[in-house]
């Protein structure tokens, strides 16, 4: 079911916003919309992959060995 939004926003954005529209043969709604979905799916990928990683750090068990080297040693060149 789709609800209605009021948005606040500067006049000059909102004219800048509707001349990208009318480039891309839409609406400012459909941009706007298009922004909340994308955003939205981004965030979920995020979350997700955050979820992966945690899981790999759980159940993954990792023996690096000794550390045998200088700080030092590292940086030379």
């Amino acid at each position: 079911m789709a609800k209605n939004l009021t948005l606040t926003i500067d006049e000059n954005l909102l004219r800048s916003a509707r001349k990208v529209a009318l480039d891309r043969d839409t609406s400012v709604n459909q941009l706007v919309r298009a922004y909340l979905s994308a955003l939205v799916h981004e965030f979920g990928r995020q979350s997700e992959s955050i979820r992966n990683i945690e899981e790999i750090f759980r159940t993954t068990r990792v023996i690096a060995g000794k550390k045998n080297w200088t700080r030092d040693e590292l940086h030379e060149r």
